[in-house]
């Protein structure tokens, strides 16, 4: 095994099991990062997200205003599917750039970071999905704390997602980050140990 993914919901940690994957000497490839990446000034897809928001979405310095990009997308389930239909084959075309990069390399495991693997239909890409996990009304506080959104703001995030208990049941492995960081720590090193190490 080589290639997965890895997936959770808004405010589950998984960045932070991301970077313990990479701790462990895996390759992560963020489907965030490569989403920035194919609306960046000059991009095809950036003038046509331009086109189709206006250019309050567009910042003085010439960049895509994401967080306001955000507001709009996730008030707006047709602008979100617009804006996901502008975007995605870019990014699957830069994803599939970079696993192929990832897997002629020699790291014991290539990691795909994609926060909506599950409501993409991806899983079928991979070999196994990791889903990093933490109880709704614990992902509403993170969002608070993090980014500041009051309670119907942080709803409409999760709202725009598959509810984090059905994707738990669709996922291979569970990492529970509901807890302190090293207890997630402890949970991520058992698991390369017993699906990495012992099979490399």
């Amino acid at each position: 095994m080589r290639l997965i993914g890895l997936t959770g919901g808004i405010a589950t940690g998984k960045s932070t099991v991301a970077r313990m994957l990479s701790d462990h000497g895996a390759v992560v490839i963020d489907a965030d990062d490569l989403a920035r990446e194919a609306v960046r000034p000059g991009e095809p897809a950036f003038d046509l997200v331009v086109e189709r928001f206006g250019p309050e979405v567009v910042q003085a310095d010439g960049a895509l205003d994401r967080a306001r990009l955000g507001e709009i997308v996730f008030a707006d389930a047709g602008a979100r599917r617009d804006l996901e239909h502008i975007t995605h084959s870019r990014i699957i075309e830069l994803m599939q750039e970079r696993i192929a990069t990832a897997l002629a390399g020699e790291a014991p495991l290539v990691v795909v970071d994609i926060p909506l693997l599950f409501e993409n239909a991806r899983e079928g890409l991979f070999e196994g999905v990791m889903l990093v996990y933490a109880p709704a009304d614990l992902q509403v506080r993170r969002l608070h704390e993090r980014n500041g959104l009051d309670e119907a703001s942080a709803l409409r995030r999760l709202a725009a997602q598959l509810p984090i208990d059905e994707k738990r049941h669709r996922a291979t492995w569970i990492i529970d980050n509901g807890g302190d960081r090293e207890t997630t720590r402890r949970a991520v090193d058992a698991w390369w140990e017993e699906s990495v190490s012992q099979r490399a």
